[in-house]
């Protein structure tokens, strides 16, 4: 690779030789609808007046090198632009003029020959829904004199995100409590145009996971299946993924977070593929299991349809005005059912297997999360008054305590679900090898069931004195080396009762 030199100073505007190409188009070009972003995230801010001010992702490069660190866009700053791709760029909105105005780099010649011309101003404003394009050498001067004219109103930003703030703006003008929660209440609500994206994330999904199950077959190792799935994204142009790919088989299905992806397949019964392309800074997340060869063993097929249960049923409680936590408890009493039917929960009713907990050793996690800018998107306010409709889990037995923290066993999301979230269902059981780690209107959400048969996890179980009474140990011997099972759906909950899976990742289910 040639290292870059300068050939001139940055700054400005491009030469007067540059060719300009304006396309006119013959109907408005649709875009993300950022203005609208920004009157919502407004109305719930304190004041009618005031500034919002977000600053961009910056380009980063890795220590003592040239190289930069892979570009991801600040989410809550893409939320108020729909700017995906392009560094170092700034936003305002001013509450009382209802004018957002997105900031630019300069141009820079150094850059055009490494990477070509950038965006000019005319592009972005054809591009993006606001109504201004600046530069951001004036953006400094710009919030003085905002402050300057509405001396009373306050800036609103978060975190730390005052670098172009003058320093001659009295602090008490500058608020960084009230952003971001106004912005994480919006994002939990989206958009038609946000469910377009995510749609379209899922479909391009789906082309990945299926082009994995026709190849599960006659590949040697994970690695070889997570090619394949990341090749199919990009060929249809979503080059980045929501998140790391998960490609685990035999007992590393049980790793819930397992990213090594390096293990041959050959002698394993199970593939657990987690994985999901993002598509303009949308996420999708989306779980398959089947079998490597194509032939479902009795008891890898036994846990997989406990599992495929808990989601089907999880998924029509996936509807307006259902509480999650409630859902979530669901999932156990499901997975309670099929694990007694199985003998593997026994010595006990299943109310009693309920109220101690014990489910939670095959079941670790939350039923599912929020699905948008992130792959675990903000839930904004919880809705903090809920009383479980069939009693809580886990109320007469004390978790096991090994190394892991009460939060593993928690329902992630705390809201009653409303028109235009997105969820996730994800139920699964896991078995995991002592030696294993763990790395630190309508409405969308993911729904995942897992199973999991994990040691790590099991054996603080069945070392519990009230627990293990209920684990059968004997029977649970054979069923450690199907790993693990989880089934990933992304759903959008409606405002008519109903809600869309947005999923349609092929499945291969036991047969009879």
């Amino acid at each position: 690779m040639v290292t870059k030199h300068a050939l001139s100073k940055p700054g400005g505007q491009p030469p007067a030789d540059v060719l300009n190409i304006h396309i006119a188009a013959d109907s408005p070009m649709e875009k993300y609808p950022a203005k609208q972003h920004a009157r919502n995230v407004a109305r719930r801010l304190p004041t009618r007046d005031g500034l919002i001010y977000l600053e961009g992702m910056s380009e980063v490069l890795f220590e003592d090198s040239d190289e930069a660190i892979k570009f991801r866009q600040k989410r809550y700053f893409l939320y108020l632009t729909g700017v995906v791709d392009m560094p170092d760029c700034f936003v305002t909105y001013s509450i009382a003029q209802d004018r957002l105005t997105l900031y630019i780099p300069p141009f820079d010649p150094n850059e055009v020959l490494w990477s070509g011309y950038p965006p000019s101003i005319e592009d972005c404003i054809f591009k993006y829904d606001v109504d201004e394009v600046l530069y951001s050498t004036s953006i400094t001067d710009k919030i003085m004199e905002f402050h300057l004219t509405f001396q009373s109103s306050p800036i609103y930003t978060i975190h730390h995100q005052v670098s172009r703030i003058p320093s001659r703006i009295p602090r008490k003008f500058i608020s960084d409590q009230y952003l971001q929660p106004a912005i994480d209440d919006c994002r939990v609500y989206k958009d038609d145009y946000e469910i377009k994206l995510l749609r379209q994330a899922n479909i391009i999904s789906a082309n990945a996971h299926r082009a994995v199950l026709e190849a599960v077959q006659t590949a040697q190792t994970e690695a070889q299946l997570e090619g394949i799935f990341v090749q199919t994204c990009i060929s249809q142009h979503a080059r980045t993924q929501a998140y790391d790919p998960i490609v685990g088989s035999g007992q590393n299905c049980a790793t819930l977070h397992y990213t090594r992806n390096d293990a041959p397949l050959k002698g394993k019964q199970l593939l657990l593929i987690d994985a999901g392309a993002e598509w303009a800074g949308y996420a999708s997340d989306v779980t398959r299991t089947y079998p490597i060869s194509g032939k479902w063993t009795k008891e890898a097929s036994e846990i997989y349809n406990i599992v495929d249960e808990m989601q089907k049923e999880c998924i029509k409680k996936t509807v307006a005005g259902v509480d999650w936590r409630d859902t979530h408890l669901l999932a156990h009493r499901i997975a309670i059912k099929g694990l007694m039917a199985l003998e593997i929960l026994y010595n006990g009713t299943a109310e009693e297997i309920f109220q101690c907990g014990t489910s939670r050793a095959f079941f670790p996690h939350g039923l599912g999360h929020f699905l948008g800018l992130e792959t675990h998107d903000v839930e904004g306010a919880p809705d903090v008054k809920w009383k479980p409709a069939t009693g809580q889990l886990g109320s007469i037995a004390s978790l096991p305590k090994p190394m892991l923290g009460r939060g593993l066993y928690r329902a992630v999301v705390r809201r009653v679900l409303e028109p235009r979230m997105v969820i996730t269902v994800e139920p699964g059981m896991y078995e995991l090898p002592t030696t294993a780690h763990f790395p630190p209107s309508i409405c969308i959400a993911r729904l995942t069931i897992p199973s999991y048969f994990s040691r790590f996890i099991i054996q603080a179980f069945l070392d519990h004195p009230v627990h293990s009474r209920y684990i059968n140990k004997a029977v649970l011997e054979r069923y450690w080396a199907v790993g693990g099972v989880r089934i990933e759906d992304d759903i959008l909950v409606l405002d008519n009762g109903k809600n869309e899976n947005l999923t349609t990742a092929p499945r291969i289910e036991p047969t009879g």
